[in-house]
């Protein structure tokens, strides 16, 4: 994890800071602690989602490499965040449009009662060892992920659950006995809280070897070089970036604002590509009741950008 003291690196990728975070602990004083959080963010004009709940917290911020800082230091203090580590990386534009601080049942929503992390969970695996766990031919590799998710990026000979949320993980391990064929399940997300509660949740299904991807895709595209890499195309991430890629520089792929799904090149040359109204992936799954809808806004913000400001909803 990188040091949150370190000095600027404005140069390398960009003049923002994003941090990336989690930290499960028991934290029964979440609301309280949300208003000086949002306070201190705002103060510092850092941008971005930060999840409160009983368990922890959880979110993505950015801003300048000082203000980062001064909200990690602060999130530190705190005797239940005093291990929180973060993963940087750079962007080149804000890649919020605004700051939130929201108290939530779960940081990371999976429905599963009883799941604590804290309690149990898999074996953490760092990043310079993970090509040989799942280079291992008794290893079943799972991508934990969302559907809009891997449709842009994964690791070479996962399976794909095709899930729309994470609600859906519990019962596709459940309908899934082949699982059981091999020895060991190796699991991986974005930034390794997803995988949190999925291995602690294999483990509370009877799976005994049970391991992931300490600090997540983020942790392994920065650190494993691209020549020695297992993992073919761009990581989504939340944020207007969309996708970064090895070395954690931006991606390619824009958002359809219609649907939140990235969208490549080719897909934005489609006929049913209409920037801010439909793409390939949503333009059957709306009326054109919608579609005029989505016009208007994207009017609004076209007007917005000509008058030199940032419409809410681009």
């Amino acid at each position: 994890m990188t040091d949150n003291l370190q000095a600027p690196r404005h140069e390398e990728g960009g003049a923002f800071c994003v941090a990336a975070l989690y930290h499960f602990a028991h934290f029964p004083r979440f609301e309280n602690f949300r208003e000086p959080l949002d306070a201190l963010c705002k103060a510092e004009g850092v941008k971005g989602t930060l999840l409160l709940a009983h368990e922890g917290i959880n979110g993505t911020i950015a801003g300048t490499d000082a203000a980062i800082a001064k909200v990690l230091t602060f999130l530190r203090a705190q005797p239940e965040f005093s291990k929180l580590e973060h993963k940087e990386s750079r962007a080149s534009k804000m890649p919020f449009l605004r700051m939130k601080v929201k108290p939530k049942k779960e940081i990371v929503t999976m429905g599963v009662e009883d799941i604590d992390p804290n309690k149990i969970v898999g074996t953490y695996v760092d990043a310079k060892d993970w090509n040989e766990l799942i280079s291992d031919p008794e290893t079943i590799l799972i991508d934990t992920r969302n559907d809009y998710e891997t449709a842009i990026g994964i690791f070479r000979g996962a399976i794909d659950p095709n899930t729309k949320t994470f609600r859906e993980f519990p019962d596709w391990v459940k309908n899934n006995a082949g699982l059981h064929n091999k020895p060991k399940i190796a699991m991986y997300c974005t930034g390794g809280i997803r995988c949190e509660k999925a291995t602690a949740f294999m483990k509370q299904q009877g799976f005994e070897e049970v391991y992931h991807l300490k600090g997540g895709i983020l942790k392994y595209l920065e650190e494993v070089p691209e020549e020695q890499s297992l993992w073919d195309g761009a990581c989504f991430v939340f944020d207007e970036r969309v996708s970064v890629t090895h070395g954690l520089k931006e991606g390619n792929h824009l958002l359809c604002h219609a649907c939140r799904n990235p969208i490549t090149a080719e897909e934005i040359a489609s006929p049913l590509y209409e920037a801010g109204v439909s793409c390939p992936h949503c333009y059957h799954e709306r009326s054109e009741e919608d579609r005029l809808r989505y016009r208007q806004r994207q009017k609004q913000i076209d007007l917005a950008k000509k008058r030199g400001e940032r419409h809410i909803g681009s």
